[in-house]
């Protein structure tokens, strides 16, 4: 059973700030070892803390107790993230369940349900857009798509 915690005002307000001020970032978490990393690329554990320390300190990777996450500064120098598009997606009202089953079959970060003249909004990585697009465009009960790329994030 859950155990209920009460938090103070201050703490909510807290929170508040923090998750308003804050700003998402990518990551990719590593679930190893140190001992286990060290040994798959053939180097001692202490030349791979020496890495993991530098990697650290330019903003590459965070580190904790049995975790290295890659943030999206080191997924930009490997050139795993290009960009970020939205596809807007309007569907048949009689093939909603259809569509959004296969949607959320696709390789794509996020899907949104929203209200308006749109049904979806799928949030995906840029350099897998064409084969998004091809999937969606494919699927029975899709009317239109609108795409749209991130330029910058301010």
């Amino acid at each position: 059973m859950e155990e209920k915690v009460s938090l103070t005002t201050r703490q909510i307000e807290l929170l508040r700030k923090l998750y308003k001020e804050g700003k998402t970032i990518e990551v990719h978490t590593v679930e190893k070892t140190q001992d286990e990393l060290a040994e798959e690329l053939g180097i001692t554990r202490q030349a791979l803390s020496n890495h993991l320390k530098v990697l650290k300190e330019l903003g590459y990777i965070r580190t904790g107790r049995g975790f290295i996450d890659l943030t999206g500064k080191a997924l930009e120098l490997l050139g795993e993230r290009k960009g970020d598009v939205f596809v807007f997606v309007k569907i048949e009202p009689t093939k909603r369940k259809h569509v959004y089953d296969a949607i959320r079959k696709l390789k794509v970060r996020r899907i949104y349900r929203v209200t308006g003249d749109i049904d979806l909004i799928v949030e995906a990585d840029k350099t897998k857009l064409d084969e998004i697009l091809e999937e969606i465009a494919s699927l029975d009960g899709v009317k239109e798509t609108i795409t749209h790329v991130v330029l910058e994030t301010l």
